[in-house]
């Protein structure tokens, strides 16, 4: 561990106040740009999706259920591959249980992945996981936004194919018609991992430099 500064309880407390200040005015600033976010203009889909899940081929409306949002998480787990994305499983240990709160607020959550169907079930079963998953095989969806293929985000890609990336998009119904009002890629993807927000608190933080590979040190929750 780095050695740090040694202080009395007072000067720690001083400099602990400073440093709320600047928290509490990024707060602010993140409340600001949800603002923002929420103001986007809304881009109508023109554009048919059928999607293979647990309770047979579903359209996207149909997947709101009885909401007007709809947020996915676009999951890296292709076709043949053996499991899941590891950054991705990192990400989906904070999935399960977020449902029945979202829900409360008018918004449905599900991941989604190009896999077959059969595949992502065994994964999750595996990862012992029971968020709702479905399929995007067959469709455009992926390319269309920006998971697959060339993208204009410049988003990091980890333990995937070449144009291969993971990603979260938010859709809204209204009068029978679906739009797309967000997407985020990236580091944008952070305000869904709560471990990575704990290791921010703690000394060592998340201990990822660019000599150790950064996410490297990332398995899935079975395989540590």
């Amino acid at each position: 561990m780095v050695k740090h500064r040694i202080a009395t309880k007072a000067e720690w407390e001083t400099e602990r106040l400073a440093l709320l200040a600047q928290e509490k005015e990024h707060t602010q600033r993140a409340d600001a740009l949800a603002t923002v976010r929420q103001a986007l203009p809304w881009v109508r889909l023109e554009r048919e999706y059928v999607f293979d899940t647990e309770n047979g081929s579903r359209s996207l409306l149909e997947l709101f259920e009885d909401r007007t949002q709809l947020i996915i998480y676009h999951f890296m787990l292709g076709a043949g591959w053996g499991e899941g994305c590891p950054s991705c499983s990192f990400w989906a240990d904070n999935f399960d249980g977020i449902s029945v709160h979202l829900g409360a607020r008018d918004v449905t959550f599900i991941a989604a992945s190009i896999a077959p169907l059969e595949q992502i079930l065994a994964y999750r079963n595996r990862m012992k996981w029971s968020f709702p998953w479905v399929s995007t095989a067959g469709t455009t969806f992926n390319l269309d936004f920006e998971i697959s293929g060339s993208n204009r985000y410049n988003f990091r890609q980890t333990e995937a194919p070449v144009g291969e990336s993971p990603g979260l998009s938010v859709f809204a119904l209204d009068d029978g018609v679906v739009y797309h009002t967000y997407s985020t890629y990236g580091r944008g993807l952070e305000a869904f991992n709560g471990a990575y927000h704990l290791l921010d608190m703690a000394p060592k933080g998340r201990d990822e430099s660019e000599l150790d590979g950064k996410m490297d040190w990332v398995h899935r929750h079975d395989s540590y």
